[in-house]
């Protein structure tokens, strides 16, 4: 199929690169020079696990290009995904206008396209978009929703680090539409996949992804909750979670419940953020929801005590994404952690492999840029010279390389929020976060 893709961000990248791989002609569409460049140079637009060598096997192929003109792009393509951001407003809401400008693009695009042409919404966005985006495509194209084209919700559930395996392995794919010549062509993409779809009304497919990403944000503070109780009972946090997680009828999965460091990135705090908007809307209550953010937040506090007194004024921090195999800045709580060391006058080196601050791009680029102006400073690539220059080594991320560090440093101070190996590897002071 000829594909176009708007946004050339995570979800977009990863998109345009897969459904290439699976044979499609695929056009990606951004308003930034700088990634339309990198993807017809054949490289990706974000540090991801095997998106690299996806983009350059398929580019080498002919099967991708990137553009600025939209218009080209809706008329020589069967299909237009929409992959743009939809960043948080200060009050939690979404910030749609990203949406609302592609779907002006594509409303354009079509006047003078010939053929039913298909829009798909792979964006997490709020219930009602899916009709917002047909009105809008309809004014301005002055085609008929039904007829002319029609508007598929197709929510991604892409976890950062490991995409590529998350695009062919889903746990489901969520189709949300009512008009079935739409419904069969998008189905047709995912024909390779082995994962049930279901497909289902519009607002349940915009909705689920606030759903399973609120119930994630819970798991991870629930658990941690848990740990903090345990450490101070004097029992291990992990051997019980284990056994807890041993239910998979009732407790439905083990993952996320893993004491642990805070949760962070760019999905589960905004999230959780606008499905306690909704609920405030409809004038709900929803005590557990508002209190999901409030135990995260003291669980960081809680962090940065352990940090704190330990009476050491040399901190080397390993992992500065806010989860291994990214290079996602944006809600790290490794941050927030970060910002606060630096203004009780600590002396901070960081460690992280996908950390190239020059290669960084869009809003990641300017979230740093604007919390820690100062990163380079502290920046090193060299995990040696981190360890060496450090009194107390706080690791955030989990890579199998700090391992060794825990091994080879024996007279460090090691506190761990990850547990990358636990303190039987370490014989001088170790600490980890809930256990």
């Amino acid at each position: 199929m000829n594909i176009s893709v708007f946004g050339l961000g995570y979800v977009g990248c990863i998109n345009l690169g897969c459904l290439a791989k699976n044979g499609n002609k695929v056009i990606g569409v951004d308003i930034s020079q700088t990634k339309v460049d990198l993807i017809n140079s054949g490289k990706p637009t974000v540090m991801e696990k095997d998106i690299g060598n996806i983009i350059r096997e398929v580019h080498g192929l002919g099967r991708i290009e990137a553009t600025l003109d939209y218009k080209k792009a809706v008329i020589n393509t069967d299909i237009s995904i929409i992959c743009v951001g939809t960043p948080s407003t200060n009050k939690g809401h979404l910030n749609l206008d990203y949406i609302y400008k592609v779907s002006e693009q594509i409303g354009r695009g079509l006047i003078k396209k010939r053929g039913f042409h298909v829009i798909v919404i792979r964006s997490t966005v709020i219930p009602g978009t899916n009709k917002k985006v047909g009105d809008i495509i309809e004014k301005i194209s002055n085609k008929k929703r039904g007829s002319d084209f029609d508007i598929i919700s197709n929510p991604e559930f892409l976890r950062e680090g490991t995409s590529v395996h998350d695009y062919y392995n889903p746990p489901m794919i969520v189709l949300g539409g009512k008009n079935k010549k739409a419904l069969n062509i998008v189905e047709k993409l995912y024909q390779d996949i082995n994962a049930p779809i279901y497909k289902v009304d519009c607002k349940i497919a915009e909705l689920i992804k606030y759903i399973n990403n609120s119930f994630h944000a819970l798991k991870v503070a629930f658990a941690n909750e848990v740990g903090n109780i345990c450490k101070k009972l004097e029992i291990d946090s992990h051997e019980l979670m284990n056994l807890f997680c041993k239910d998979s009828i009732l407790n439905i999965s083990p993952y996320y419940f893993k004491p642990g460091f805070a949760y962070g990135g760019p999905c589960l705090p905004k999230d959780l953020k606008a499905l306690n908007a909704i609920a405030k809307e409809l004038k709900l209550k929803t005590s557990v929801l508002n209190s999901i953010s409030i135990s995260n937040n003291n669980h960081k506090k809680y962090a940065l005590d352990l940090i704190m007194e330990k009476g050491k004024k040399n901190i080397g921090i390993f992992g500065l994404s806010f989860k291994e195999g990214t290079d996602d800045l944006r809600y790290s709580p490794t941050i927030d952690i970060l910002k606060k060391l630096i203004d009780n006058n600590y002396s901070v080196l960081i460690y992280d492999k996908y950390i190239n601050f020059t290669s960084l791009l869009g809003e990641n680029r300017k979230y740093i840029e604007k919390t820690i102006p100062n990163i380079l400073q502290m920046l090193s690539d060299d995990i040696e010279h981190v360890a060496k220059n450090s009194e107390v080594l706080v690791f955030c991320n989990k890579e199998e390389e700090f391992t060794n560090i825990l091994k080879n440093f024996q007279n460090k101070i090691i506190i761990d929020f990850v547990r990358i190996a636990g303190n039987e590897n370490h014989v001088g002071e170790y600490e980890g976060i809930c256990w």
